[in-house]
């Protein structure tokens, strides 16, 4: 098993930014509702360092300028991030095939 190459909260970034164009905010929003909790400075921080490392890229465009605030920024999944948050989910799901075998988690239904 090789070890984890994304922190646990990268990680959620990326799922939380995989399926669509999202601002600081609504990553924030996504991340609260499944139970991760993080202040503004620690998840700017976090984008900050995806940006450095290639995993995520920040938009020029704008979804619906309309209706929006100009001082938000959008983010969306390069393809090295796409591919790192394939890789961290792959490994999760086999972490996760040895806990069930001994019995760390309960086997499915």
């Amino acid at each position: 098993m090789r070890p984890f190459s994304l922190s646990r909260q990268s990680l959620q970034i990326l799922v939380a930014i995989g399926d669509e164009d999202r601002h600081g905010y609504a990553i924030l929003q996504e991340l609260r509702q499944h139970g991760l909790r993080l202040s503004p400075s620690t998840l700017y921080s976090l984008i900050k360092r995806l940006l450095e490392e290639g995993l995520i890229d920040e938009l020029d465009e704008r979804p619906d300028p309309n209706h929006d605030d100009e001082r938000r920024r959008y983010y969306r999944l390069t393809k090295a991030g796409r591919q790192a948050a394939r890789s961290e989910a792959s490994e999760l799901e086999r972490l996760l095939v040895k806990a069930r075998a001994a019995g760390l988690v309960p086997k499915r239904g």
